[in-house]
């Protein structure tokens, strides 16, 4: 790792550790006090979108305010406390104040048996109830009861939150970068996406940008269903995406393809992570997931694909208590970064590019392109060289000549650069 990564990555840490606390849901305080630090590092404009307001074949819901939550034994004690973990509370559980036995009380407990020290992360977004999260160590410990059980809650008319970012390019087309907004304490999903996007934001302000980027945090699901149905004339201007997310655990990258499985983000992802010496993990397009299945959908069809470490679902630690700090690293947040950065480069220079001397090979040795001392093995530069002027006839792109070749992108990008300054190509157009 280079001597900018650790830095950079220890810096991410420290956002993540500011807003672990904090419990978020799909809606209220939490994710505006989320947005709030993230705007600590980018100029973040912090949207809201009506209760009740239509989205698509979804309608944005009632604003959701937690105050403490807590059952009580027979002694007043409190056994299981939401000011100890946010976890510990059902996600949008509705208001109870009410004495129940062991039996009645059951149905509203949540623990996992094959983990008896974790905390389990369950929501109960579009049904009105109730219920409490526990470690099963603290579930067999219960007793009898009689339990008090108290939630102070309450569903409100508010609105719905969401954090934008734009960096005009020279063109008006856009890529955007999703990251959902909604878990409560809980490391890797999602706060590691969170993080890695906003540096990314960051890191692109220093650039000269060809296409404008748009990121967007936003609440799972409903964020990113309201966002578009609120902001149709941004989307007629989005070409292609990522939902990144789940980045900070020691788990391998891999991309998850779009609706699509050839556009043009399916092919940079893949070419990224082999230049960088991962191993390339492509998982097919499903339906089901995080955001990219919205941007994907019928009416929309955007080729926005996904980011991950490990797989959503696809680790012991994930919606539970033990997704916490100790699961992310320092490393694996800069290698997201840099793999991210990485795809933006690409995304922002894959050109179309024509040969202005196609008529046989143009003589690179009198540009000083080519060495001098014939009989010897081409070697990579002069490859790319040919392999570019081969294929610059207007329909190979430079990420279509790197695949092609078998060489990098980052080969094949400053060929053509050169190329370019000593007149044998010109640009066609963007891809």
């Amino acid at each position: 790792m280079n001597r900018e990564a650790r830095p950079r990555g220890e810096e991410m840490l420290t956002l993540m550790r500011d807003i672990y606390p904090l419990c978020r849901s799909i809606t209220g305080e939490g994710v505006r006090e989320t947005l709030r630090a993230l705007g600590q590092h980018i100029d973040l404009t912090i949207g809201e979108i009506a209760t009740g307001e239509p989205a698509f074949d979804w309608q944005v819901p009632q604003e959701w305010v937690i105050r403490d939550a807590w059952i009580k034994g027979p002694d007043g004690r409190k056994l299981v406390d939401f000011t100890e973990h946010n976890l510990h509370l059902v996600n949008y559980s509705a208001p109870v104040h009410t004495t129940l036995s062991r039996a009645d009380l059951e149905p509203h407990l949540h623990s996992l048996p094959e983990h008896p020290d974790w905390i389990p992360y369950r929501t109960t977004y579009y049904h009105q109830g109730w219920g409490f999260c526990l470690t099963q160590t603290q579930r067999d410990a219960l007793g009898d009861g009689p339990f008090e059980v108290m939630v102070d809650s309450d569903h409100i008319d508010g609105s719905l939150s969401y954090g934008e970012y734009f960096l005009p390019g020279a063109s008006s087309e856009e890529v955007i970068f999703y990251s959902h907004v909604c878990h409560p304490s809980l490391a890797n999903d999602n706060l590691s996406g969170l993080a890695v996007c906003t540096f990314l934001a960051a890191a692109l302000t220093q650039r000269d940008l060809h296409y404008s980027y748009r990121f967007v945090f936003a609440p799972g699901t409903i964020g990113s269903i309201s966002w578009m149905a609120h902001n149709r004339d941004k989307i007629r201007n989005l070409r292609l995406g990522l939902v990144a997310v789940l980045l900070g655990d020691r788990g391998p990258l891999r991309y998850k393809q779009t609706r699509f499985a050839d556009a043009q983000i399916d092919r940079i992802v893949p070419q990224v992570l082999a230049e960088r010496g991962h191993d390339v993990i492509v998982e097919p397009f499903s339906p089901y997931g995080y955001d990219e299945r919205q941007f994907g959908s019928p009416g929309i069809a955007l080729p926005v694909g996904r980011l991950t470490r490990s797989a959503q679902g696809g680790y012991p630690q994930y919606h539970t208590s033990a997704d916490n700090m100790d699961l992310v690293s320092a490393q694996s947040l800069a290698e997201s970064l840099a793999v991210c950065e990485q795809i933006v480069d690409v995304i922002d220079s894959d050109f179309y590019y024509l040969n202005t001397a196609p008529l046989g090979e143009p003589q690179l040795g009198r540009r000083g392109l080519y060495g001098n001392t014939g009989g010897q093995k081409v070697g990579d530069w002069e490859m790319a060289m040919l392999w570019v002027l081969n294929q610059a006839d207007g329909t190979n792109s430079l990420l279509d000549i790197a695949i092609r070749s078998g060489l990098s992108y980052t080969e094949v990008k400053a060929a053509a650069s050169n190329l370019l300054a000593a007149g044998l190509l010109e640009k066609s157009g963007s891809t």
